[in-house]
């Protein structure tokens, strides 16, 4: 009988073993390709995004489809690829960008945007997104480190995590981004 309980004990051990095993690698998996949990720091994507709101960022959707203007996306920082930056996607591939009296042009059209937290200060010249790269900026332009500047510039799409797609935290501030 005692053989019986230890066996008994041995293969739910084991059992757990397994199913620990198995939620492990599974758990990495989803983090790596599918999703992953992320902190907002900083104020450049105000008002839209508040410093400390918790993001979930769907990494898979660029396998299907190329980021697309309004996009919130994640990316590495080009010049430290160990920090992540969190920016609004203004201009794609083959687009021209320009910023001129405060205001941003697209392909030559005035772009309008209702979720910038004030008039964008400074120009930048008219250029052409190369393929393979996009434009970004942060909402609170004047706060925001973004395409504007060098040490970030045209960021490539080698360097975006993923598409911010959910504010989870805090509970009173769950929403859904476009």
């Amino acid at each position: 009988m005692a053989d019986k309980k230890e066996s008994s004990l041995g293969s739910e051990i084991k059992d757990w073993v397994i199913s620990i095993a198995i939620a492990v690698v599974l758990a990495l998996f989803i983090r790596h390709f599918v999703v992953e949990l992320y902190l907002v720091d900083g104020p450049s994507m105000r008002p839209t995004l508040q410093n400390q709101e918790r993001l979930v960022v769907n990494k898979f959707i660029y396998n299907l489809h190329d980021p697309e203007r309004g996009d919130i996306l994640v990316f590495q920082y080009p010049k430290d690829p160990s920090r992540d930056f969190i920016k609004r996607v203004i201009a794609i591939p083959g687009d021209t960008i320009e910023i001129k009296d405060g205001h941003v042009y697209i392909n030559g059209e005035l772009k309008n945007e209702p979720y910038i937290l004030s008039t964008t200060r400074g120009d930048y010249p008219l250029a052409t997104v190369p393929e393979g790269h996009i434009f970004v900026m942060g909402d609170n332009r004047n706060n925001s480190e973004d395409s504007r500047f060098a040490d970030v510039g045209m960021v490539p799409f080698d360097l975006i995590k993923g598409k911010a797609v959910l504010i989870f935290w805090p509970i009173d501030k769950i929403k859904t981004l476009p």
